[in-house]
């Protein structure tokens, strides 16, 4: 079999004479798999070539946390795998005697248990002063890895500056540079301006094809006083504080793989997308957005109104209707800030699912993204005839 070291030109030859995004893959973030992971996978086999999963994550605190991954699930799906490590940033040294051998017991269990495990990838947020010394884990680690496993590690761009990672990137086989974070409350998690000029300046001091990982997902900022800001996303951090949401727009990322697509930085391999959509994990993009946003679909957003008769609630001279909204669109989207309901046939209205009534109007009170084919209950109202009058929506 050809090793995935000598595969990465191809992708990129195939991006070249295609025009296209060669290679799309998916980052799987989640410490304890659920039933979740296994319809994902399913529904998002045709969409990632790759899956890239965290096995593994070192804390100077919180220890070493080895995640839950069902194996068997990764087995079935018969994809590519590559096994994510993270190092947290805050690491004051790089203890490769206890890392290593953690690293090697999880290949073991992985490639046992039928996991075509193709590479490994190395998540350092390192501050540039301490490049040289991940060099020196790096290089011990390509030693005691099996020879047919790609190394990887992913990028940052604080690193561009610095005159240590040419000789860095040479200790690996590939790598992906990370376009996403949260950068600031007001520019969000994604710049595609200052990751366009990333992804040049990283294709030329790049030795080999890269990835470029972009979001699909968002986060909250936590501003609480007296404490630093905190970031949540895929887990909930059960803190109390003024949270800021921050998100991605699909049509942003949208427009910017397709510049990719029509000129593409020299040794881009391919996209890898941050996370794997699953139906509980409120903060990733759904499947149908990411699956719209890659295939180059017309991204559209058109809501639906819902009046649903409750039959235990009925009497001659009026019904009690659940009143609710649908995203009939391809792209999760903000739910509306204010809903008009045309009251003439009405006797009563309330709100509900975040929505308070007044007025003969319903409104938001609190920002919240409604997925695509998802519906949410606004509310509900008595009437002597169904509502079903035009329906106002203010963005």
């Amino acid at each position: 079999m050809m090793h995935l070291r000598f595969l990465l030109p191809l992708f990129l030859l195939l991006a070249t004479c295609a025009g296209s995004i060669a290679d799309n893959q998916v980052y799987i973030w989640q410490r304890v798999w659920k039933d979740d992971h296994k319809t994902a996978l399913r529904q998002s086999h045709e969409l990632f070539s790759t899956l890239r999963v965290l096995g593994l994550q070192i804390h100077p605190q919180e220890g070493s946390r080895i995640a839950r991954v069902d194996t068997p699930l990764l087995q079935q799906d018969g994809r590519p795998v590559w096994l994510v490590v993270r190092l947290d940033g805050s690491l004051t040294q790089l203890d490769a005697a206890a890392i290593l051998p953690q690293i090697q017991s999880i290949i073991t269990h992985w490639r046992g248990a039928g996991v075509k495990l193709t590479a490994i990838e190395i998540d350092y947020d390192a501050p540039t002063s301490r490049l040289t010394d991940y060099q020196q884990l790096l290089a011990l680690l390509r030693q005691a890895l099996p020879p047919d496993l790609t190394l990887s590690i992913t990028a940052l761009p604080a690193w561009l500056s610095s005159a240590h990672l040419p000789d860095l990137l040479a200790a690996v086989d590939s790598s992906v540079l990370q376009l996403h974070s949260v950068l600031s409350p007001q520019q969000g998690l994604f710049d595609p301006a200052q990751a366009r000029r990333w992804s040049r300046q990283y294709a030329l001091i790049s030795p080999h094809p890269f990835y470029l990982a972009l979001p699909a997902y968002g986060s909250a900022l936590i501003s609480a006083p007296g404490q630093p800001e905190r970031v949540e996303s895929e887990s909930l951090l059960g803190i109390f504080g003024e949270r800021r949401e921050l998100s991605v727009s699909p049509q942003q990322i949208d427009a910017f793989t397709r510049e990719l697509e029509a000129n593409p930085p020299k040794n881009f391999a391919g996209l890898v997308w941050f996370r794997l959509p699953l139906a509980n994990d409120s903060r990733s993009w759904s499947l149908t957005t990411l699956e719209a946003v890659i295939r180059h679909r017309p991204l559209n957003t058109s809501w639906q109104w819902l009046a649903l008769p409750d039959k235990a609630n009925v009497s001659p001279e009026s019904t009690l209707y659940e009143l609710a909204i649908k995203n009939s669109g391809n792209i999760d989207a903000p739910l509306p800030i204010k809903i008009t309901l045309q009251m003439e046939n009405c006797l009563a209205a309330d709100g509900a699912g975040g929505y308070r009534f007044a007025e003969e109007r319903f409104y938001l009170t609190a920002p919240a993204l409604l997925r695509a084919g998802r519906t949410r209950t606004i509310g509900w109202a008595r009437c002597t005839s169904p509502p079903q009058g035009e329906f106002y929506v203010s963005p």
